[in-house]
């Protein structure tokens, strides 16, 4: 199984500066699993060389251009912003894990696939988390081995509830066994389509939804002890963590109002076994994120490429020292990525925050992205 020092090994030939851990990436000719599986699965319909959209059942789930899928376009813009590296994942929607087991096996490993050969084609400059079926925790288990030991990913992106199931369930445990033993990063990141109807009907889906859904995801794992139970699985939760930081004494309290007997650990003190993304496009509320989880585990994070993005990359970052700046915007990450909590992850330098890369020769004056 891979281990710290050879994921760091192989990290090292990455390009010095700013990483962004949040980006999302698909492939344009994604096999369309719905039509040799039972279940509803998205599929791409080309519009375009540069054009395409994610159809799911009969309706237009997004328009995407070739920032989700072409390397060169990425670093256009990468280099625009200064970011040095992105680590690439799958779009949530395309997770699947209420959806029969068979097609999303298939659909992860096609995307794995996709992911690894983007990787491959610029390893200087990306990175990448997989997609697992976690609806058969046997199977998830396996494509997470894949992920890290044959295509060298840093781990998987997952959702924040399997179906009807909590990650707490206990069919999960060797799952989080798994990622514990490989060192591997979950990254934590809900569905759209998993959320309340009632918010989603009320039109809040975006700004209130998604950071409660990962709020009570997260606050369920704390609360089971699944995060205590698998220590050296990085846990990283979107979006700033959602509603966590705010509601992390609120937790502690029903925790000692729950039980009269002495329940051990606060809730608020697991919680910083856990990292999160600097989404949250405020100051105070990344700095509230820095105060509950650590200021060695909050992460650079835009949404790329996608409208929610934070523009430019890292805009959140401007008002905070130096030194904070550096740990989020770089120092951070490659740690997290590396299996290390230590900032020189075993010779990867990241302690030097680079200028902008030389810009990619298929860079044009004035290209533009739409999210």
């Amino acid at each position: 199984m891979a281990q710290p020092a050879a994921r760091s090994e192989q990290l090292a030939g990455l390009a010095q500066g700013m990483i962004d851990f949040h980006t999302h990436a698909i492939d344009p000719d994604l096999p369309d699993v719905g039509a040799t599986h039972a279940g509803c699965f998205p599929r791409v319909e080309r519009t375009g060389e540069r054009s395409a959209q994610i159809v799911l059942g009969d309706r237009l789930y997004r328009r995407i251009d070739d920032t989700c899928w072409s390397t060169a376009a990425r670093i256009c813009d990468m280099d625009r912003e200064g970011i040095a590296v992105q680590v690439l994942s799958p779009i949530p929607v395309t997770f699947c894990h209420d959806q029969p087991a068979p097609g999303a096996a298939e659909l992860a490993r096609a995307q794995n696939d996709f992911l690894a050969a983007m990787v491959a084609s610029a390893p200087h400059r990306f990175v990448a988390l997989g997609a697992v079926p976690m609806q058969d925790p046997a199977l998830a288990v396996a494509e997470l081995t894949r992920c890290v030991t044959e295509l060298g990913f840093v781990g998987v992106e997952i959702g924040t509830r399997v179906g009807e199931l909590e990650l707490t369930d206990d069919q999960f445990t060797p799952f989080f066994d798994a990622a514990s033993a490989l060192s591997a990063v979950i990254f934590i990141h809900p569905v759209d389509r998993d959320l309340d109807p009632r918010i989603s009907n009320l039109g809040l889906g975006f700004g209130f939804g998604m950071p409660t859904e990962t709020a009570a995801a997260a606050a369920a794992l704390l609360s089971a002890g699944t995060v205590q139970a698998a220590p050296a699985a990085r846990i990283v939760l979107a979006h700033g963590a959602g509603a966590l930081p705010a509601l992390l004494p609120r937790l502690d309290r029903g925790q000692h109002l729950a039980t009269a007997a002495d329940t051990g650990e606060p809730i608020s003190h697991a919680a910083r076994r856990l990292w999160c993304d600097s989404l949250t496009y405020d100051d105070a509320s990344l700095r509230l994120a820095v105060r509950r989880f650590g200021h060695d585990h909050v992460v650079l994070g835009t949404d790329y490429p996608f409208a929610a993005r934070e523009q430019p990359a890292g805009a959140v970052l401007a008002h905070l020292e130096p030194h904070l700046r550096q740990r989020i915007g770089t120092t951070n990450a490659g740690a997290l990525c590396a299996g290390s909590d230590h900032p020189n992850c075993d010779g990867w330098d990241v302690t030097t925050l680079a200028t902008a890369p030389n810009r990619h020769p298929h860079c044009g004056p004035g290209k533009g992205t739409s999210g």
